[in-house]
């Protein structure tokens, strides 16, 4: 929203209340650090849940409204009145079964919400560590090193240790080790997708 936006947030649990305003000064602390102006004090920390707040809302006008709750369908019919025509309401949802729950909701009270898009989002770790040259004239090893977190999983990596090797044959050495490629690093580096992947309910 910038500095001269304004955000309200409501939140239902004390704990996260709290950490959003300790996040929050930590925030404007760090800002003051490498400007010389004070960013406002332009968030309102509530400890209430939204979905009982209509009455504050009334005096409320919104060009975007952001619900991360467990049935923000409850809340919809509270803060769409304080929405502006054609402001945006922006939904964070664990699984397909609440979306559906949320768009039947919107369906049924027929609620003044067109769903523009339903995006998953993927958060995927990769690799990128510097290779072992072990033979340049013949075939080409480079091994690489899992990270840490993944060494718990060395007894699962034993049956598919081939993936964590790169075999390059003699062409592909004379290109991979090029003058033109030192002139960026000392070592070829590998890098490839983790195999172990966090996933979302």
């Amino acid at each position: 929203v910038g500095p001269k936006g304004r955000v309200i947030s409501y939140e239902i649990r004390d704990d996260h209340h709290n950490l959003a305003k300790k996040n929050y000064r930590h925030w404007r602390a760090a800002w003051e650090i490498g400007h010389l102006e004070e960013w406002p004090d332009n968030v309102d920390f509530i400890l209430k849940d939204i979905s009982t707040a209509a009455e504050d809302m009334k005096s409320l006008t919104f060009d975007a409204i952001t619900l991360d709750m467990i049935s923000p369908q409850s809340a919809l019919s509270v803060v769409h009145p304080s929405l502006k025509q054609g402001g945006v309401c922006t939904v964070y949802l664990a699984n397909i079964t609440q979306v559906i729950d949320l768009l039947d909701r919107i369906r049924t009270c027929k609620l003044p919400f067109l769903c523009e898009s339903i995006v998953e989002v993927t958060h995927r770790k990769w690799l990128v560590l510097p290779a072992k040259i072990k033979n340049c004239k013949s075939s080409q090893t480079a091994e690489t090193q899992e990270n840490t977190e993944e060494e718990t999983h060395q007894k699962d990596y034993d049956e598919i240790h081939i993936q964590n090797q790169i075999v390059l044959k003699d062409i592909e050495c004379n290109e991979s080790f090029s003058d033109d490629a030192e002139t960026y690093c000392s070592v070829p580096y590998v890098a490839r997708p983790s195999n172990w992947q966090d996933a979302h309910s």
